[in-house]
């Protein structure tokens, strides 16, 4: 028996490469396709099979192209959202693998088409060895209810809660467990950071296994978790398994800062410099987001038709940006500036900058700055800056009419370490406001100073209504 756990840098996905005497299945795979290879050909293991838990939201799914290059079947649950697949298995039927038979077992309520399989030994048919669950269980967590459909989060939370104990946990408590995400992900709140789990561990720890029925539901509709624009994207471009990515990704062509000026001006030039470098010098009109954050935030800014130009630290891997933008669906890189950003310096083309403050700074001149904190609500509502407003980072577009900042005054943005509020800083200045400061650090350091906090929901930039979740993704990063 051969068992990889594959995991999925800045998405916190995890894929799996199952092998038994000589065949080998693929369990949800990315786009990219060279790791499973690779892993395939260094074991000698044939691919039979690739197996689907569910559609996934987050990333573009490497289904339909894994099994086109490899002769594999694509297996799924019976359900009309996966009509593409080559078998489609019904309610505990079993398909064999070498020496081993997984159990299929439909555990819907993150989506409705969602199935766990359960890994069986044929050397020890009672007892299950593992089962793959996709988002349905997660550690110390269980997948979303409200993407399927926000207005029937209840419902969903009560059809998850009654297939994991119908289903799942009668498997017994020396069942692996290996869902599609790990901590981090936006596909479930407050997943614990572990990269092993057991059915003994989640039955002792798990909402869904701790708390009664109506309790859980609670749990699942108190939730206010990110939604970001491209998950729909996403979700709808891997209902056909997702769509094939070049083997080698293609890399963005070197442009000299000239080039890089003229070509750049219809597309949307993303700097992934820590938020320090940005704010001492980058080009007008940029947005930052720090490298591990690509994956993330580049969704929220762009979409797959969006032309996208990179400024990127030195030493910084190209590829891997490329591939990090690739991976949820944003292929039209199409320029990196050679040089960086001390080639454009001394061109002598024009550079915005922007301020940056430390807590012991803010704290002092407090009064002269507008503060606004663009943390998901639930960190802003467990201690933030006093007089602060809100908005989420991903959603600050949308909502800056309506927060009441001035352009002409100066602001001071907040978020847990000054990652998130780079983004928000260079999204202030790309809409007229005059004088932005990103507090470095962020309230990580607040608190760290004991300066004030308070507790609470919004006065200004409430959160949004019912079925239009705010988002966080503190956990993702530092």
């Amino acid at each position: 028996m051969f068992f990889q756990a594959i995991q999925t840098p800045g998405l916190a996905h995890v894929s799996y490469v199952l092998g038994s005497d000589g065949a080998a299945l693929v369990v949800d795979p990315r786009r990219d396709l060279d790791v499973y290879l690779d892993v395939l050909q260094s074991q000698g293991l044939r691919l039979r099979y690739v197996l689907m838990t569910h559609r996934q939201e987050d990333f573009v799914l490497g289904t339909t192209a894994l099994a086109r290059l490899t002769g594999a079947r694509i297996v799924a649950g019976k359900h009309p959202i996966t009509g593409y697949a080559d078998l489609q298995m019904g309610e505990r039927e079993r398909l064999q693998l070498g020496s081993l038979s997984l159990l299929a077992l439909h555990t819907p309520g993150h989506t409705p088409e969602s199935f766990s399989w359960a890994v069986f030994l044929d050397s020890h048919p009672q007892h299950a060895w593992g089962i793959f669950t996709g988002d349905a269980l997660l550690a110390g967590e269980t997948g979303r209810t409200d993407l399927h459909d926000p207005e029937r989060t209840y419902e969903n939370a009560a059809w998850l809660y009654d297939s994991l104990h119908r289903e799942v946990l009668p498997l017994g408590d020396q069942t692996l467990v290996f869902p599609a995400h790990g901590a981090g992900s936006m596909c479930g709140g407050h997943i614990d950071d572990r990269a092993l789990t057991t059915l003994g561990i989640e039955r002792q720890r798990n909402p869904v296994f701790v708390l009664g029925r109506e309790d859980f539901i609670a749990h699942k509709l108190r939730e206010r978790l990110p939604r970001p624009p491209y998950f729909s994207r996403m979700a709808e471009l891997n209902l056909q398994g997702g769509f094939p990515l070049d083997r080698e990704p293609r890399t963005a062509p070197p442009l000299s800062p000239r080039e890089f000026q003229q070509a750049s001006r219809d597309g949307l030039v993303i700097d992934t410099r820590e938020p320090e470098a940005f704010a001492g010098g980058h080009l007008p009109g940029s947005l930052n987001i720090w490298m591990k954050g690509l994956p993330v935030f580049a969704g929220w800014v762009a979409d797959r038709d969006t032309p996208v130009f990179l400024v990127l630290p030195e030493g910084a891997d190209l590829a891997q940006a490329v591939l990090s933008l690739a991976r949820v669906g944003i292929d039209r890189v199409e320029g990196v500036l050679a040089g960086g950003f001390g080639a454009w310096r001394t061109t002598g083309l024009p550079i915005e900058r922007n301020s940056t403050l430390i807590p012991n700074e803010l704290h002092e001149h407090s009064a002269r700055f507008q503060l606004l904190d663009v943390r998901d609500i639930s960190e802003f509502e467990s201690g933030h800056i006093p007089g602060a407003r809100h908005a989420y980072v991903g959603e600050l577009e949308e909502r800056l009419p309506g927060l009441g900042l001035s352009p002409d005054d100066p602001v001071a943005v907040v978020c847990g370490s000054g990652l998130r509020s780079g983004l928000a800083t260079s999204l202030l200045l790309r809409h007229g406001f005059q004088s932005v400061s990103n507090l470095l650090g962020g309230m990580t350091a607040w608190k760290k100073l004991d300066l004030p906090v308070e507790e609470g929901t919004p006065r200004l930039g409430e959160a949004p209504p019912p079925g239009q979740p705010m988002a966080g993704e503190e956990l993702y990063y530092e």
